[in-house]
């Protein structure tokens, strides 16, 4: 079972060399990400996160094997999506650089951690959970599914990391409408 802890500034370096070691083992295990090194996530994105306590780590046995990004920022392309749940920015929490380490995969990290995510959404009171995932991306698609996530629709939008291409949005309500 992971311990998953909000992380500090302090450990920028450690984050930042996670998420290298992350995209490099992705392409040794045959699955590219295509996210690069130091453009997604950026430094500056994980340097945000971190001062705002919005960047959450999974360890076993002191060793850091996942993490990700909780906020309520979002891409342009999130506003003319049908979204199941009527909320306003303020009140939708985002999933962002969500990553286990591929050589960790099968275990539940995952699960884990998008389960954390949702006790932390619903703790400060969001409405609703969303993410994107690149269009494609086969085994987060299942991941999200597995834990209620709602596919709402495909949309091109604009990463550093990608340029323009196709992303789709997935939504879980945290309210009864």
């Amino acid at each position: 079972m992971l311990n998953i802890r909000a992380a500090n500034a302090a450990e920028f370096p450690a984050v930042r060399a996670f998420y290298h070691r992350l995209i490099d083992q992705a392409a040794d295990y045959g699955y590219p990400l295509g996210w690069e090194k130091d453009v997604y996530p950026s430094p500056d994105q994980l340097r945000r996160a971190l001062s705002r306590r919005q960047l959450y780590l999974g360890e076993e046995a002191g060793e850091l094997l996942a993490a990700l990004i909780l906020d309520r920022e979002c891409n342009e392309g999130y506003a003319g999506a049908p979204w199941a749940v009527a909320a306003g920015p303020e009140q939708v929490s985002v999933i962002h650089a969500l990553g286990v380490l591929p050589r960790t995969q099968g275990r539940g990290l995952g699960r884990e951690m998008v389960r954390a995510a949702v006790a932390q959404a619903r703790a400060c009171g969001s409405r609703a959970l969303r993410l994107d995932v690149l269009a494609g991306n086969l085994p987060a698609e299942r991941l999200y599914l597995s834990q209620g996530f709602r596919r709402i629709s495909t949309v091109r939008m604009y990463y550093p990391d990608t340029g323009w291409t196709e992303f789709d949005l997935y939504e879980l309500p945290l309210i009864e409408e």
